[in-house]
């Protein structure tokens, strides 16, 4: 995975408001969760919810589908994952070198 796209992910997870959304997301699995139930939860009002979705979704962390007149998110795992591993992918590779 390319640096800027981590950067870009980590940066709109460095939020504390997003990053409660995208647990929150996360927590909900493969199928995602509608954005009422979200707003629901974690109390926050409808414009400041959709900023930050929209944030997530240019990170490509999420994605958005309509179901009739319901609007679900869905965590991108694949993304997720790419970014956990970018960070992980050089652990302790120079202590091997020492060894």
């Amino acid at each position: 995975m390319e640096l800027e796209i981590v950067a870009k992910a980590l940066k709109e997870l460095g939020h504390p408001t997003r990053l409660s959304i995208f647990k929150r997301l996360v927590r909900s699995g493969h199928n995602g969760i509608a954005v009422g139930e979200v707003q629901e939860d974690l109390g926050i009002p409808g414009s400041t919810l959709s900023h930050h979705l929209s944030s997530l979704m240019s990170a490509g962390l999420i994605t958005q589908r309509r179901e009739g007149r319901v609007l679900y998110c869905v965590p991108q795992f694949e993304q997720l994952n790419g970014v956990l591993t970018f960070l992980q992918e050089e652990c302790c590779a120079d202590e091997e070198l020492s060894n």
